[in-house]
C-alpha cells in the first residue's frame, strides 16, 4: 500500500478531489499554506494499492495544470523607499510524494 501526498492550489483542490473519487479513490484534505507565495494550498492523502499510484497520479496530472499570474513583489529600492513590481509567476500544478505504508488499518 501507497500513500500519496499531493500539494495543489485551492483553485484545483475540487477538480482533483472530484476526478478522484469519481474513480473510487479516497482523499483526505488539510489545508496548508505555501512558503514562496504565501497562497492557499491543499495538501490531498491518498492511500491507494500499489497497483493504482500510477492511475492516481494520472488523474492529479490531468486535473490540475500550472499556469502564469501577475503576482506583486515588493523590493525596497535605493534610499530605503518601498516599491511594489508586478512580475509573472507559474502557479498551479501538483507536488506529489509517494511513500510506503507499513500498516493500515480503519476502524
Amino acid at each position: 500500500m501507497k500513500l500519496i501526498l499531493t500539494i495543489v492550489s485551492k483553485e484545483d483542490e475540487g477538480r482533483v478531489t472530484k476526478a478522484l473519487v469519481s474513480k473510487n479513490l479516497f482523499v483526505t484534505k488539510l489545508s496548508s499554506t505555501g512558503g514562496f507565495l504565501r497562497g492557499g494550498n491543499v495538501t490531498l492523502m491518498t492511500g491507494v494499492s500499489d497497483n493504482d499510484v500510477e492511475k492516481a497520479m494520472n488523474i492529479i496530472s490531468n486535473s490540475c495544470k500550472s499556469r502564469k499570474e501577475l503576482v506583486t513583489n515588493p523590493f525596497v529600492g535605493e534610499y530605503g523607499t518601498t516599491f511594489t513590481a508586478p512580475i509573472e509567476v507559474t502557479v498551479g500544478g501538483a507536488t506529489m510524494f509517494v511513500v510506503d505504508v507499513a500498516q493500515f488499518k480503519k476502524v
